[in-house]
């Protein structure tokens, strides 16, 4: 099949797992690697078949009912309980949004020699002119384009030596100290692979692909396309998320064999790994990792913005959508606007970006379980869903990542 025709075919699952592998999941699986070395590369194995159950379940709330997460959580919840669960999300995503642009100055900085501040600038107005001016039946294929970033951080495995036979029982043993400072690890890492920006994210662009097609239309008003639509989601899905995790595996991977190896294992942010890796693994694998950033960061970015206007739009009762024009969705781009200008005040802050890039994911892990909860509550609701409710073995892995990640959460803040 044709390259042009594949991206074509790929759609919200593919560009969500891309967007999972933001600047600050970077720096988190990093920081996995450098501390722990291949000890934590189980965590992304487990968390693949977890991160498909709960994305499929965000796409299927989407495509089935035409509206997107937060409104579906707004029917079957009280107004303070749903607008609460945005408001977690909104901070959270700015915090991120922040710690991206942020990374994306650094990574652009070591491979030009200057002008982090500007560059931050640069590809953040770029970003939200990108939201606001290109419809999005444009402006999805260039997200499409940009998730083949990601196989930067595959490439990199193949500039260093790999003892595979420690790799094969750091990913399917599960090691880890009893600390508090490895559980605070344990939950970042579950925090930024399975974030609740994606959820939203996802479900609102299975209802922007719905409405992009006069063909198409809501499964629950038009069951016979069910069969086609709900396989798509599966298989994209599983595709998109299998991608995701294998960067972040191959993240972990090299760091710890380069970095922690050599006994760098302070490594808490994506510029200070990129910069560390220069001298070690040579110029190639720096400059694979720092363009990685930036290319993950332009992804990223209005994923992260997007969401935030599509959960607060949803809640309000606004008109939502990249399809739309902003004289049509006013609060809508004013909310991802906020959301960018934000970050960018966070950026220039004098605040540590250590904090900001550890801290994000620690509390993406922590706000993920009660948005986890509503998700699942959601997607088995007949009411909702009618008898397109999620499968049962989307409700086994998508109840499973609820209770890990509560108990990761309660071992985090009981051994502090």
């Amino acid at each position: 099949m044709p390259l042009n025709s594949l991206i074509k075919r790929l759609g919200p699952g593919v560009i969500t797992g891309a967007a999972d592998d933001d600047p600050s999941g970077i720096a988190t699986y990093s920081q996995a690697g450098a501390q722990t070395g291949l000890t934590l590369l189980w965590t992304v194995v487990l968390t693949w078949p977890m991160m498909v159950a709960v994305q499929s379940v965000s796409a299927r709330i989407g495509r089935v009912t035409g509206h997107g997460l937060a409104a579906n959580m707004l029917s079957l919840f009280p107004r303070p309980v749903a607008t609460g669960l945005v408001g977690l999300l909104f901070v959270a995503n700015t915090i991120n949004i922040g710690a991206d642009l942020s990374a994306m100055g650094a990574a652009a900085k070591l491979m030009t020699g200057g002008g982090e501040h500007l560059f931050t600038l640069l590809f953040a107005l770029g970003s939200l002119m990108a939201i606001v001016f290109i419809p999005y039946h444009r402006y999805v294929g260039v997200l499409k384009w940009l998730t083949f970033s990601l196989f930067a951080y595959v490439g990199i495995v193949f500039t260093v030596h790999i003892d595979w036979g420690s790799v094969l029982v750091g990913a399917l043993v599960p090691r880890f100290k009893l600390t508090g400072d490895s559980f605070m690890l344990i939950v970042a890492v579950f925090g930024t692979t399975i974030s609740p920006y994606l959820f939203f994210w996802q479900s609102s662009q299975e209802v922007e692909e719905e409405e992009a097609d006069p063909e198409a239309g809501p499964l629950i008003d038009n069951p016979q396309q069910a069969k086609p639509q709900l396989g798509r989601i599966g298989w994209e899905t599983g595709i998109g998320m299998a991608m995701s995790n294998l960067v972040a595996f191959f993240i972990i991977l090299t760091t710890a064999v380069t970095l922690n190896a050599s006994g760098h294992t302070d490594i808490q942010t994506s510029e200070q790994a990129a910069a560390a890796l220069k001298p070690i693994a040579g110029n190639l694998a720096f400059f694979l990792f720092s363009l990685g950033i930036i290319g993950t960061g332009l992804l990223a970015v209005p994923v992260l913005a997007g969401s935030s206007g599509y959960a607060l739009g949803e809640v309000r009762g606004w008109p939502t959508g990249l399809e739309r024009r902003f004289s049509q969705a006013k609060g809508f781009y004013a909310t991802v606007a906020v959301s960018i200008l934000i970050g960018i005040a966070l950026e220039v802050a004098p605040l540590d970006p250590i904090k900001a890039l550890v801290w994000s994911a620690v509390a993406n892990g922590v706000i993920v379980v009660p948005i986890l909860i509503a998700l699942m509550i959601v997607g088995s609701n007949r009411k909702q869903m009618g008898p397109f409710v999620a499968t049962p073995l989307q409700k086994v892995f998508g109840w499973l990542a609820t209770a890990i990640m509560a108990a990761a959460a309660i071992a985090m803040f009981a051994t502090l």
